[in-house]
């Protein structure tokens, strides 16, 4: 068997961090990744102080530090453009320790796939899980190339993951949430404005600078499942959102109709009994895929990724049942908790009735005359958490 050779099932963010990571403690990483290339896919992410921690352990923080562009305030606006509740960048790196760090997702993975060995990565490689394994046998995987045996496996493939269906095939999956979002990145308006999510009628839209001066905007409303604008995704923004506060219109006009994606929402509400199985480690979506509405998806994606190569240690210690069942003890119970606590705020940006929308906006505004750290608060507990390893700043 190859104790040393850990196989990474998709290079998406969680993915890719797991191969840092397990890189890292000695093994030899191969990561299989199904589409053809790994062009930019995607728009911005947002990586809270929780996420940075788990990258300063491999040595990636503080490059995702220096991509920090919120300076000032920010907040909670109506589509009218009167705030809700404000923010500051500064309030909310004191109480969290680290500033929100927004930047385009291909940036990321530049910052990951850097940090691998050259060849690491295998493009149009899809793996299909053979044989899981145990602690007296390989995980077998079947590739295009053939099989290939792995110590550990690690399962990066997304919500609606393969390996996770045969793992858990009685386990429900993923469930549409009721929404649809829309992601664009454009231009800076030239107008100045403050960094916003905006709450209507079923309907939210946020904008967002990056550090290279372009603009972030994300948009989420619901929607039917699988639907898609009659004309093209621009003049579906247009319709549902062209008359909002500025700068609203003004990255509307400025958005290229090709360039707009739109995804439905799915979720797992229903958590697994096990984020392993075998030598095989799930990780990111594939756990615990939950909806956008904290911005935690990637965050959590790459804290599995760390704590995983924790747990796992280095390869002549690696005891699969022993490691993946420690694994799963630390992940389980957080990721749980954080996919029902997004799908609660969710359900409440999602509010379409007219006396809910004014009741929600009401409380709002009186917690947010409260102070900034009221409306930080509801990040307790998942933008302070801590890695359970010390973190390596100076790689």
């Amino acid at each position: 068997m190859e104790q040393h050779h850990a196989v990474v099932v998709g290079a998406g963010i969680g993915g890719l961090t797991a191969a840092v990571a397990l890189h890292r403690s000695g093994r030899r990483v191969t990561v299989l990744e199904r589409a053809a290339d790994l062009s930019p896919v995607g728009a911005g992410i947002a990586l809270a102080p929780n996420a940075q921690r788990a990258l300063d352990v491999i040595g990636l923080g503080d490059r995702v530090r220096d991509l920090a562009a919120w300076q000032g305030d920010g907040g909670m606006r109506t589509p009218g453009g009167r705030w809700l509740a404000r923010t500051d960048a500064g309030a909310a790196a004191a109480r969290f320790g680290g500033p929100l760090v927004l930047l385009h997702r291909a940036t990321l993975v530049e910052i990951l796939t850097s940090a691998l060995p050259e060849g690491t990565v295998r493009t149009g490689a899809a793996a299909t899980l053979v044989d899981p394994g145990d602690d007296h046998r390989p995980a077998r995987l079947g590739t295009p190339d053939g099989e290939i045996e792995a110590g550990l496996v690690v399962a990066a493939d997304g919500v609606r993951s393969a390996t996770r269906h045969a793992l858990f095939p009685g386990h429900p999956g993923p469930r549409y949430s009721g929404c649809t979002t829309w992601r664009v990145v454009v231009p800076a308006p030239e107008r100045p404005f403050a960094p916003h999510e905006t709450w209507g009628a079923g309907r939210l839209w946020g904008t967002q600078p990056l550090k290279d001066g372009r603009i972030y905007a994300y948009a989420m409303a619901t929607a039917p499942a699988g639907g898609h604008a009659p004309d093209d995704e621009k003049a579906e923004l247009l319709r549902r959102f062209g008359d909002w506060h500025h700068p609203v219109p003004e990255i509307l006009a400025a958005v290229d109709p090709g360039q707009v994606l739109r995804h439905d929402v799915h979720h797992l509400p229903d958590p697994l009994p096990a984020f392993h199985r075998g030598r095989v480690a799930l990780v990111g979506d594939a756990a615990h895929a939950m909806m956008p509405s904290l911005g935690q998806g990637g965050n959590q994606a790459i804290e599995d990724a760390v704590v995983l190569a924790h747990h796992a240690g280095s390869a002549p210690d690696f005891v699969p049942g022993r490691a993946l069942a420690a694994y799963t003890a630390d992940r389980l119970p957080r990721t749980t908790a954080i996919v029902r606590k997004a799908a609660r705020t969710g359900a409440l940006t999602m509010l379409s009735a007219r006396p809910a929308v004014a009741l929600r906006a009401s409380l709002v505004g009186a917690v947010s005359r409260l102070g900034p750290g009221f409306v930080l608060r509801g990040f307790d507990g998942i933008a302070d958490w801590r890695p359970p390893v010390a973190p390596n700043r100076s790689a």
